[in-house]
């Protein structure tokens, strides 16, 4: 990536996103959008074979790898495997993410017979055991309560929704917001540092039993900002 002139916003389209759990219908979805946006993208996947034929099936500029030189590629990386494979993963690519800005929208969620449920988490969310586990990363919290079914969906032009952005520095936390506005009806909105990522994550389980109950694919909207 060429460095910007200072006075001039970066244009988010500029970067390379890398997606690691590409395949994964999360991390397709969020790699669909963001290429028809116009940025480069990298599906990363344990199966380098699996994330080639996943691109391949993507449109704009897609390529698929491995997890680890997917992270090596981008400039934004994607976090979005599932949560079983949260830790070991990140601490596998821990040299491969230093320096990078990492994006986590893992949730931790756990289901049973009455639905899904928040899991507790010893750092207090997916996000900030990212940040524990990569010392030399900036990583933001983002993209929990986007509907797969709606990135994948050919005929859905426009998803009608807020992302809740978490993170530490508001350079970090402004750059994923203008990735997230990128997106046609979807809105970045800054929502505090990594501590509050608990409840963020969380409010996901929320948001499954609404989508049971009324067969829908429900987002959130911030009012008044």
């Amino acid at each position: 990536m060429t460095a910007p002139d200072a006075a001039a916003p970066l244009d988010p389209t500029s970067l390379v996103v890398s997606v690691l759990g590409g395949t994964g219908e999360q991390g397709r979805g969020l790699a669909r959008r963001l290429a028809l946006a116009g940025c480069s993208v990298v599906l990363g996947s344990r199966d380098p074979d699996r994330a080639q034929a996943a691109a391949a099936e993507l449109p704009g500029h897609v390529r698929g790898t491995d997890n680890a030189a997917a992270a090596r590629a981008g400039d934004v990386v994607v976090v979005a495997v599932p949560w079983e494979g949260h830790r070991a993963l990140l601490e596998e690519l821990a040299g491969e993410l230093a320096g990078k800005l990492v994006v986590d929208c893992v949730n931790p969620l756990g289901f049973d017979k009455q639905g899904a449920y928040a899991l507790p988490v010893e750092e207090g969310s997916a996000a900030q055991q990212a940040a524990a586990l990569l010392p030399d990363s900036r990583v933001v919290g983002a993209f929990h309560h986007v509907s797969a079914v709606l990135l994948l969906d050919d005929e859905v032009e426009t998803i009608d929704t807020d992302v809740l952005v978490l993170g530490e520095d508001r350079a970090d936390t402004d750059l994923v917001q203008s990735l997230v506005g990128l997106i046609p009806g979807m809105r970045g909105v800054f929502a505090g540092r990594l501590r509050n990522a608990h409840q963020v994550e969380a409010l996901t389980a929320n948001l499954i039993s609404v989508n049971r109950r009324y067969k829908a694919h429900a987002g959130i909207r911030v009012t008044d900002v």
